[in-house]
Formats: C-alpha cells, sequence, structure tokens
C-alpha cells in the first residue's frame, strides 16, 4: 500500500507531471475560449512536499494568500487546494479580465475579480481532474470550489490539518501562467484520502 507521496518512484511522479501539464494544456485552451485572448500554462515541477514546508513554498505562513479548494469524489477521493499569494492573484485577475498590469486592488477585490479567481479555479482543477480520469479510466467528481483569503499559515492550518494523520506528505504541481511578458506562478496541491493513491497508481499500471 501507497501510504503518501514520498513512496512514490521516478517514474510515477513523471507520469502524474505529464498529466499535469496535459491538464494545464486543457485549462489553457479553455481560459483562451473564455477570454477570447491567448493564456499559456504549463506545470514546469512536480515535487514532493512535506506539510511542515509548505507555508514556505508560497512565502511564508504570514503571507496572504487567495486559496482555492474542493474535494473530488468518486473513485479515487481526493482534496485539491490551489494557492497564490494575494498580490500574485490581482495580477492574475488582471491577466484573465484583460485589465492594466497592477490595475487590480489587493485590498479591495470585486465580486468580479472574486468570481474571475473562482472560475479560474474550476476550470484549473476540471481539466487535471478530466486528464486523470483520462489515464486512469477513475471517475472524479468535483464539488464547487470554495475561496478563502487569509495568512497562508491559517488556510492551510483549516484545510491541510485533517491529512496530517494520514500521511507526511503532499503532491505539488508548480502551476505557471504566461500572457505576452506577463508571468505568474501558483501551487496546485493533490491530496488523495486514504487508499485513493494506490487505485490511482494501480490504473495507470505503475505500483511501487
Amino acid at each position: 500500500m501507497v501510504y503518501d507521496f514520498s513512496e512514490l518512484s521516478g517514474m510515477q511522479l513523471d507520469i502524474l507531471k505529464e498529466i499535469g501539464n496535459i491538464g494545464s494544456g486543457n485549462a489553457a485552451t479553455a481560459l483562451a475560449q473564455l477570454l477570447n485572448a491567448k493564456i499559456d500554462m504549463n506545470v514546469p515541477q512536480v515535487n514532493i512536499l512535506p506539510f511542515a514546508e509548505v507555508p514556505d513554498l508560497v512565502g511564508g505562513p504570514d503571507l496572504h494568500v487567495v486559496g482555492l479548494f474542493l474535494l473530488a469524489s468518486g473513485s479515487a477521493p481526493a482534496s485539491i487546494l490551489f494557492l497564490l499569494p494575494v498580490d500574485k492573484a490581482c495580477l492574475l485577475v488582471d491577466m484573465l479580465m484583460g485589465k492594466e498590469w497592477g490595475q487590480t486592488n489587493p485590498e479591495i477585490l470585486s465580486d468580479m475579480d472574486i468570481s474571475a479567481l473562482m472560475e479560474l479555479g474550476n476550470i484549473i482543477c476540471a481539466t487535471y481532474l478530466n486528464a486523470l480520469a483520462m489515464f486512469t479510466q477513475l471517475e472524479f467528481r468535483p464539488s464547487v470550489p470554495a475561496l478563502g483569503i487569509d495568512m497562508a499559515g491559517a488556510i492551510l492550518n483549516s484545510v491541510l490539518a485533517q491529512f496530517g494523520a494520514v500521511a507526511d506528505h503532499v503532491l505539488v504541481l508548480e502551476t505557471q501562467f504566461k500572457r505576452e511578458e506577463q508571468e505568474i506562478v501558483g501551487h496546485f496541491f493533490l491530496l488523495p484520502e486514504p487508499g485513493s493513491l494506490d487505485v490511482i497508481l494501480a490504473s495507470l499500471g505503475v505500483s511501487l
């Protein structure tokens, strides 16, 4: 049985990275259709990260971040969290909505700004799960994403603490957004429930 991501081999991580790249490619296509403008996305890195290091990855526990969280039920239940600093989230809103770079105020996010981030999270999570489903032939049913704006430590404590008794690591997909000369990096975390990782790897035809 696979207990956490620290037990995965290089080949297994390569497969998960490829799935991430396919998911991000599909997300970029969906965003381009939505916005009528080209946005490139890719997953340059896939890492296994201890829970304790997650806040440092996004800039420290006191950094204000935007977090998008959803549950995926089905054949291999899992949770998904997408994090990026508030200032980067605002630049992403500028990118998505065709605003002047730096126009969105991190102190006053409008309902439309929040809606844009929610839609982005929905697209990213759905396309990644669709890619995973295509590779594994498993069924994933994502919930409506929830959005929170708080210090990274507070969001991670509320979302990730429940997984600490199961495993010590999470799978992190660095997600890069590009539009012309603009570039933003966020982090996508996948947290399978107990037993789900075994189901996913078995469906991929790989095992420890």
